[in-house]
């Protein structure tokens, strides 16, 4: 009797964990043995469907190319099986996009690495064609070390909020903090191999590839690993080319206000890892003042994370001088325009059409129109690239303007503005990074610097 009291047991704890197992809301991603639901990015690789096993297989001569989901997915659970030659490498992209103003529609976002060189950093997490690396594997030996060369692989993948955390064959791979894409597709990469004939025919495998969408809380699995966060600080790949940090997000250290020796007392505030300028009206400068860096840059990649509320004006300055203009009003230097075009009316104003526009280099030179601007109220990311006098305005990775400081268009430019009063404007060989504090509430964040080493002379 004992026997079979533990004989029932057994069965209903496996009719349990079956049924539950089944109650899971998984959606399959492949059906009918075709690649309906998805598309074909990016290069020349082929894709086949064989009783549910996905096969990409290379080709020579043709960049990295994607089976992408036509679907795009913003929180998400995904589980994965996948195969892949030893002498390839691959890659599961999430919350990926393909935009024709970026780069010609080429594939960009986040990417679970598959792997299978010495390096082994299967299921840390690569910004195709962004950013790089944001979570390598470097220090996970474990990790590394769940990665089946020549077999079948799983991978789980938690893509929610601003939280990516992946899986290896059940180990903990990456746990990644990170808002610069909420939504996008899914894609499956087959490796560009360029001429290399002896890697020409290999093929990744996946299947079993699933996906959960809802009560997402519930089903996901906490990581053990210490987080990679990258609010205010290097991400891996920036470490390695040289990027600062021009704000630590904490503190006003390397800061001050433009027409004082310290930091304003009022009208800035440090909260939740931004640096916000208060709401006054909407006059320069009667918050607490623009704010300006202690040091002072030539050359230099400068990266600012931007928020606007309704209606907000505000800029980034560069090559400013505070001792110039020490009465009222803003202080003077190139500035990127930062404003809500949609609800100010400076955007309708300038000395040149739609030379004060979001983005543009104010009163001087209009942004070009394609913009990829988020929402008023979202984070914009703003990058400035001023190289022996060249100078770029980047908005969301993508170009929207470039000249020349000292040109003959530049001289002209400056001759019919509002800045023609002041001698010599725009040509310092160095000068302060500013703030602007323009009386409507703004907030920054992210703000790195890279300065090009220069050889010393001898």
């Amino acid at each position: 009797m004992k026997f079979y009291n533990l004989l029932f047991m057994v069965l209903i704890a496996f009719c349990f964990s079956g049924c539950n197992q089944n109650e899971t809301p998984w959606e399959n991603l492949f059906t009918n043995d075709s690649l309906e639901g998805w598309n074909i990015k990016g290069g020349n690789a082929s894709y086949k469907n064989e009783n549910g096993t996905i096969i990409g297989t290379t080709e020579p001569n043709t960049p990295n190319t994607f089976l992408c989901s036509d679907k795009s997915y913003m929180d998400f659970i995904l589980e994965i099986d996948f195969k892949v030659d030893s002498v390839m490498n691959s890659g599961i992209q999430i919350r990926s996009n393909s935009l024709p103003y970026y780069r010609d529609g080429m594939v960009h976002g986040y990417q679970v690495e598959i792997d299978p060189s010495k390096r082994a950093w299967s299921g840390g997490i690569y910004d195709e064609k962004r950013r790089l690396w944001l979570n390598p594997l470097k220090d996970n030996v474990a990790a590394r070390k769940a990665f089946k060369q020549n077999e079948w692989n799983h991978y789980r993948i938690e893509a929610i909020a601003d939280t990516i955390k992946t899986w290896v064959n059940g180990v903990p791979a990456a746990h990644l903090i990170d808002d610069k894409t909420a939504a996008g597709f899914i894609g499956l990469q087959v490796h560009s191999i360029g001429k290399n004939k002896d890697k020409l025919g290999k093929q990744t495998m996946w299947k079993n590839v699933k996906i959960l969408t809802t009560d997402l809380a519930k089903y996901s699995q906490k990581s053990p690993l210490k987080p990679i966060i990258t609010k205010n600080k290097l991400t891996f790949q920036e470490k390695r080319s040289g990027w600062k940090m021009l704000w630590d997000g904490k503190t006003t250290k390397g800061w001050r206000g433009a027409k004082l020796t310290e930091f304003p007392d009022k009208g800035w505030s440090i909260e939740n890892g931004e640096l916000i300028v208060a709401e006054t009206g909407g006059a320069e400068s009667t918050a607490g003042g623009d704010i300006v860096t202690t040091k002072e840059y030539s050359n230099f990649e400068l990266q600012v994370d931007f928020k606007l509320t309704d209606g907000a004006n505000s800029g980034i300055k560069y090559y400013v001088d505070t001792e110039i203009n020490k009465g009222p009003g803003s202080s003077i230097g190139l500035e990127y325009q930062i404003l809500d075009d949609a609800l100010h009316v400076d955007a309708k104003r300038g000395s040149y059409e739609g030379s004060r526009t979001v983005c543009s280099l104010y009163d001087l030179i209009k942004a070009a129109p394609i913009k990829p601007l988020k929402p008023i109220g979202e984070w914009n990311n703003a990058y400035i690239k001023s190289i022996n006098n060249h100078v770029e305005h980047w908005v969301n990775d993508v170009k929207v303007l470039e000249y020349d400081r000292g040109s003959e268009e530049f001289l002209k430019l400056v001759a019919g503005s509002k800045y023609a009063k002041w001698p010599n404007f725009g040509l310092l060989e160095k000068g302060q990074i500013l703030l602007q504090d323009h009386g409507d509430k703004v907030s920054f964040r992210n703000i790195k610097i890279r300065v090009p080493k220069t050889k010393k002379k001898k």
